[in-house]
């Protein structure tokens, strides 16, 4: 018998084993590639927890790996943080199918160690949970959520005391721990009445959203006389059936903008996204319903944001009065900004804007207009959220950060990308323009023409199984040993490769050190501030392929991003093909 039938069969053979994930079993008895590909390994949990397909097995996710994963973060926390029993852990969840169950679930677990959980009575956005920690003093978070992944998916997301995402050390020591657990089916519980009997779980959240809510008033860059005038803004918001929808309308309606429509059809919660083929604000179709009552109300800004509300999506009317979804480096750089527009010089002094090494280098450029020093990151928020922990030894302050993937960052009380202060903000900066007779384009295409027109594109290629995992390990390896001198007709200057944690100069072979962790990426930087990057995705079976370009107008970087996306889809092919 093979090793994953033995442990399939212990799941058959299990007293009390959930009756739904029984019947789920019996169901695919006679389909030995789906059961094996359900027990041949457990679930990683990587650098930000787990994220995985429901239904029974080890390799999905179901009460018994959720049970595991806390079992191991709760043995991590008796180790590494103080006061764990009294501080206790935040617990949120989505709109996703098993959510608010898998909640219970880890307060269980928790509560079995001694551990007190603090859980949201109600779905909440993510960044809510890293609010929470903070608010709260909790020695960690847990967020029930697989972002905007397709329906049957859900996940478990894990935050460290300061509310930020665990680090890759931190994601290490609790897969030990989690890796000590050897049977997912006999991890000690105590059940709900218990729990709250012994105060070791306490339903919450309107305590937190009041404390999130007032906090918000402070990222306004509009003086106290205007914060109280109602807004001339006409707004088109969905949530994407997610958790948005309460606190982004109850924001904005504090400083003011009352001119909110929602996409009704998209307000409540619904794990199956009906309405969407992907809930991801980074995908246009998402806007459709959207756009249709933006033209419907003339509305100046649409905003969107996915279902944990981490992600926001705008669009805004461009020169030919057609609505426009703007990217995440174009709204990203809009917001950046407007921020330091609108703040007082003095206070740049130690600002910091902290962006990725995949993300638009126009941020930079206008960080550098207002003396203001950029930081950049690994892909990830996490590793934005763990360089704004360590300005508090080193005095530096953060006044923004973002990546391309709809990820933006305004205050620090959060400290994971938010889309609840992300939508507020860019409102209040398309109110700002449009008192100015502008639209956001408008602003956008004024950007452009002060640092340069920045374009980016992205090449994602899906490699699916062992044979697509190993093809990945094959690019990548070609990418490090193929010495290219030019891309697309663009000169290389320097050759990153954050795995060997050298940046590599081609033509005189000169050597430096890169300051980053350790990763499995390669950046080619080129010349006229163009780039080429590849890096493997930490969640999908994909190799992603993002590149980045400047020109003098318009036309010369639509020109530059085509031969570059061109040359680097012919590099993809012909290392696939070989």
């Amino acid at each position: 018998m093979r090793q994953w039938e033995t442990v399939y069969e212990k799941w058959m053979n299990c007293e009390g084993l959930d009756s739904h994930l029984k019947q789920e079993l019996e169901a695919i008895s006679n389909q030995p590639e789906v059961l094996e590909d359900a027990f041949y390994r457990d679930l990683a949990f990587g650098t930000g927890g787990m994220r995985g397909v429901l239904g029974p097995g080890t390799n999905r996710l179901n009460r018994y790996t959720v049970r595991k994963a806390v079992n191991g973060l709760c043995h991590y926390l008796k180790k590494h943080c103080v006061n764990v029993y009294d501080r206790g852990v935040a617990v949120s969840y989505d709109s996703r199918y098993m959510s608010k169950a898998f909640a219970l679930e880890t307060a269980k677990v928790l509560g079995a160690h001694g551990i007190k959980a603090y859980v949201f009575n109600t779905l909440h956005p993510t960044p809510l949970l890293s609010f929470a920690v903070r608010y709260l003093g909790a020695a960690a978070g847990v967020m029930i959520t697989a972002s905007h992944n397709p329906p049957e998916y859900n996940g478990f997301k894990v935050y460290n005391e300061d509310g930020g995402q665990i680090t890759p050390n931190e994601a290490a020591a609790i897969t030990e721990e989690i890796e000590k657990t050897e049977d997912e089916l006999s991890v000690p519980v105590i059940e709900q009445a218990e729990l709250e009997a012994h105060d070791l779980l306490t339903w919450g959240g309107q305590e937190v959203d009041n404390a999130y809510l007032e906090q918000l008033k402070s990222i306004t860059k509009l003086d106290s006389i205007e914060q109280q005038q109602e807004k001339d803004l006409q707004i088109v918001f969905t949530p994407l059936h997610g958790t948005a929808h309460n606190l982004v309308v109850q924001a904005l309606k504090q400083l003011n903008f009352y001119q909110v429509d929602v996409v009704e059809e998209q307000a409540t919660p619904d794990p199956e996204f009906s309405t969407v083929a992907s809930p991801n604000p980074e995908e246009h179709q998402a806007f459709t319903m959207a756009i249709d009552l933006a033209k419907r109300s003339n509305a100046d800004i649409l905003i969107g944001t996915d279902p944990d509300a981490d992600r926001l999506g705008a669009a805004v009317t461009n020169d030919m009065g057609e609505y426009t979804v703007l990217t995440g480096n174009q709204l990203g750089a809009l917001m950046l900004d407007y921020r330091l527009k609108t703040t007082n010089p003095k206070l740049l002094a130690n600002a910091r804007m902290i962006k990725t090494i995949v993300t638009s280098e126009l941020g930079r450029r206008i960080a550098d207009n207002y003396g203001v020093k950029t930081i950049d990151t690994l892909t990830g928020f996490k590793y934005i959220g763990e360089k704004i922990r360590q300005f508090d030894a080193t005095g530096e302050s953060f006044t923004f950060g973002y990546e391309e993937s709809y990820g933006y960052l305004i205050s620090d009380v959060v400290r994971d990308k938010d889309a609840v202060q992300a939508a507020v903000f860019a409102c209040e900066m398309a109110y700002y323009w449009k008192k100015q007779g502008k639209t956001l384009y408008d602003a956008l295409h004024s950007l452009y023409e002060q640092y340069g027109y920045y374009l980016e594109d992205m090449i994602s290629l899906k490699l699916t199984g062992k044979e697509g995992t190993d093809k990945i390990s094959s690019i990548m390896q070609v990418a490090r040993t193929e010495s290219l001198t030019d891309i697309g007709g663009v000169n290389v200057q320097a050759v990153e490769d954050y795995w060997s944690g050298k940046r590599i100069t081609p033509h005189t072979g000169q050597t430096e050190q890169i300051e980053l962790p350790r990763e499995n990426v390669v950046k080619f930087l080129l010349d006229d501030d163009c780039w080429v990057c590849l890096r493997p995705s930490g969640t999908e079976p994909k190799l992603k392929c993002y590149v980045g370009v400047r020109g003098d107008s318009e036309k010369e970087s639509k020109k530059r991003l085509d031969d570059l996306t061109a040359a680097m889809n012919d590099f993809l092919m012909r290392c696939n093909r070989n």
